[in-house]
């Protein structure tokens, strides 16, 4: 088992509400995102995008486009530079941060509506983007598989990864939901959901001979340095990456789409550095979504509400260029204890834009369907879904047998349903003439660790300076390493710099899985450790030093220095007795032995964040309008390194998870695969009229196999949310609603 210094030892910067050091930049507006860097010469992109799914490109029409002065070049198939194709070949997703691996422009196929056939190289935005509506493709179009609802029939089965977990099988559950004296056997669909981050995707690349710098909004810097090293055939040190603010993410900006490619290849093209801006609607046409899912959830169970069976199956969907079949029935595999369990995730590829990350992929419309049978097997129990769930709280893993690292469901509830008053909840509730609702559900994401590597430079006049190449996308990380860089080394929070951003700095794994601040702060951790014997040894080697004959576990970090009881010394003073301006220390992991360890835990732990979510709805009985009045969520998500930025993390997630529920669906054209709802005018995301209150609350409570007790928690909170608005709405107007979003017309 991997342990972590106790809370106690820690120093008081972690745990407290800290503004953001990234705060007065972003404020005053001198952060600089992707799209806001100038280089001499700029010119500027846009792209030309299919009108077909499927089939060839027999004549491109550039002639109009090309007059329009201000327009230096119309990159298509007929004369744009060949990428290299991705390891894997031209069609096939080299990994798992690779979007599609789609060779284009240097190919005549069509491989999904939307796919860009052109990109349109100009002096200005506005006349790129003039030039780009007089291009004319022509095509020869062939038979197109696009509607996910009449192909998810022919789905198969999900291969798992070492990664992802797909699918799970004990005992006979299909048998034991037969004789269950009490079952429940459902069936839910969740829509195709698209990326809206507040910044929409953009590249500034510029090329210098056989050397590209790319300013990018991205969340995996070290992976997209990697990819297009690879994909235009220069060494990957010739490469540099920036992208130091990302306006959001949520998982859409962690692989490499289209836009990033395409700028980049038209700066080859031209000689001229060049920025492709995508629009809000060419995001949704060449940046990927979630999959739409079916699933069915099977509940048996005793008089008791002991759970007999467990069965959870989906469908989901990828491309045929690419995409990642989500892990819906993850959270289902840990929840609840049953001795028969069947989980089995299926996949049909379409020929639709490739999938991608969205917030909580897997578990975010997976926690929907098993949560929502969970209350309607209370119905038919009789019992209150709070006293069911407990009922079959497992005290190991359910599937694997594993002990839990850190689970504290029960406590949650507890705290829970005292503070939302769920006392009160009783049959035929009213608020006037408005039907009212209480819902709750179980919030559940896995923990994950990835390799960082990290420096550390404690200087002679005790300042500090974290590198690493981690990203920033508005969730406070560099804020959250600073402050546990401060406490590791004993040195106020002002004095701590932390660099980020940059491929050039120490390489950091991809914001995804809630995992980038544990990760790096094991790494953070391990420098100073380093940084502090450094010093030590430094002191040792002093005549009169009074640390001399101590070792480091003697020893406290604070006050700008190493004390012990009997006295201590500054970093500054133990610096310049040694002729030293700075020591330094480095921890560099890499991805192989990394994943052998993480895998070697997962035989031994499960670790998760979990929480519990509390809803009250309130439904008008003659519209059917729901409208959610209250919230509450208690989570448990291990050390809060700072309170302002993750409750602000656990309130976006409830936020996005009420967008799930009740507003958002990417509406697919079933006769040629075009979104018909490509903007934020038709894409209904939650706006401040649909959020009342969220009123969040956490443990506090360390994990004590994880760095720093740190568990994570931007994913977790849109976890379990749509099922606690599905199942107040259940409980107000007595209709199970199984097929997302809640609106009105399902509940007439």
């Amino acid at each position: 088992m991997t342990t972590f210094a106790p809370p106690e030892t820690r120093t008081p910067y972690v745990g407290r509400a800290v503004d953001r050091i990234d705060g007065a930049a972003k404020t005053h507006g001198e952060a600089r995102f992707a799209a806001e860097h100038s280089y001499p010469g700029l010119a500027h992109a846009a792209i030309v995008h299919s009108t077909i799914a499927r089939g060839r490109i027999t004549a491109i029409d550039t002639a109009a486009a090309r007059a329009v002065p201000g327009v230096i070049e119309v990159l298509t198939h007929e004369n744009a530079p060949a990428m290299k194709p991705a390891k894997g070949g031209p069609l096939d997703l080299s990994s798992m941060v690779s979007g599609t691996s789609v060779n284009y422009l240097a190919t005549d196929q069509v491989h999904w509506n939307g796919q860009p056939v052109a990109v349109v190289v100009a002096e200005t935005q506005e006349t790129a983007r003039h030039a780009a509506r007089l291009v004319r493709p022509a095509y020869e179009e062939l038979p197109a598989a696009v509607d996910f609802a009449a192909e998810a029939p022919n789905a198969v089965p999900v291969k798992g990864n070492p990664i992802m977990q797909h699918g799970a099988e004990k005992g006979d559950a299909e048998a034991a939901l037969a004789a269950a004296p009490i079952s429940v056997d459902l069936t839910f669909s969740t829509p195709a959901l698209n990326h809206n981050a507040i910044e929409p995707h953009a590249t500034t690349a510029v090329w210098n001979g056989d050397e590209l710098t790319v300013h990018e909004s991205t969340q995996s810097i070290a992976f997209l340095r990697r990819h297009l090293a690879k994909r235009f055939g220069v060494p990957e040190g010739n490469v540099r990456v920036l992208s130091p603010y990302v306006g959001g993410g949520f998982g859409g900006k962690g692989s490499v789409w289209a836009g990033t490619l395409l700028a980049v290849l038209a700066a080859r093209a031209t000689g001229r550095p060049v920025r492709l801006a995508l629009t809000r609607e060419a995001v949704y046409r060449t940046v990927g979504g979630r999959t739409p899912s079916t699933q069915r959830v099977a509940l048996g169970a005793d008089a008791h509400g002991r759970l007999t069976a467990l069965i959870h199956t989906s469908v989901s969907h990828t491309s045929r260029i690419g995409g990642n079949a989500e892990p819906i029935t993850a959270a289902s595999r840990h929840l609840y204890a049953a001795p028969n369990i069947l989980l089995r995730e299926s996949s049909v590829q379409l020929d639709l834009l490739a999938t991608t990350f969205m917030r909580a992929p897997g578990e975010a419309i997976g926690t929907f369907a098993i949560e929502s049978a969970m209350d309607e097997l209370a119905w038919r129990l009789g019992m209150d879904p709070i006293e069911l769930r407990l009922a079959n709280e497992p005290e190991r893993d359910p599937v694997g047998g594993q002990e839990f690292s850190h689970r504290r469901l029960r406590e949650l509830y507890t705290k829970g349903a005292e503070l939302f008053g769920w006392h009160r909840r009783t049959e035929g509730m009213r608020d006037g003439r408005l039907l009212v609702g209480m819902g709750v559900a179980t919030a559940y994401h896995p923990a994950m660790l990835w390799p960082a590597s990290v420096t550390v430079r404690l200087a002679a006049d005790g300042t500090v300076v974290v590198r690493c190449g981690m990203q920033e996308m508005g969730m406070g990380a560099a804020t959250a390493q600073a402050q546990i860089a401060a406490d590791e080394l004993g040195v106020p929070l002002e004095s701590v710099r932390v660099e980020y951003g940059d491929s050039d700095l120490p390489a950091a794994p991809m914001a995804a899985g809630s995992g980038q601040t544990a990760s790096v702060a094991a790494s953070v951790v391990a420098a100073c450790a380093k940084v502090k014997q450094a010093v030590l040894a430094l002191a040792r080697r002093a005549p009169g030093s009074p640390l001399r004959g101590h070792r480091l576990a003697d020893l406290q970090a604070r006050d700008g220095g190493l004390h012990h009881a009997g006295g201590g010394q500054t970093y500054a003073d133990i610096l310049a007795a040694a002729g030293r301006d700075h020591v330094e220390g480095a921890i560099k992991q890499g991805m192989l032995g990394f994943v052998v360890g993480m895998l070697r835990e997962r035989r031994r732990w499960v670790k998760a964040a979990t929480g519990a979510h509390f809803c009250e709805v309130r439904v008008d009985p003659d519209t059917m309008e729901v409208r959610v009045a209250r919230w509450l969520s208690v989570f448990d998500i291990g050390t809060v390194v700072n309170t302002r930025t993750a409750e602000s993390q656990m309130r976006g997630g409830i936020v996005m998870g009420l967008g799930l529920a009740l507003t958002e669906q990417t509406l697919v054209d079933p006769r040629n695969g075009r979104i018909v709802n490509p903007s934020l005018s038709e894409y209904h995301v939650p706006v401040h009229a649909d959020v009342p209150r969220l009123e969040v609350h956490h443990l506090g409570d360390p994990d004590p196999t994880m760095p720093l007790g740190i568990v994570g928690v931007g994913e977790v909170g849109i976890t379990g949310v749509a099922a606690a608005v599905g199942n107040a709405v259940r409980h107000a107007t007595g209709t199970r609603v199984g097929d997302l979003p809640i609106t009105l017309d399902k509940l007439m």
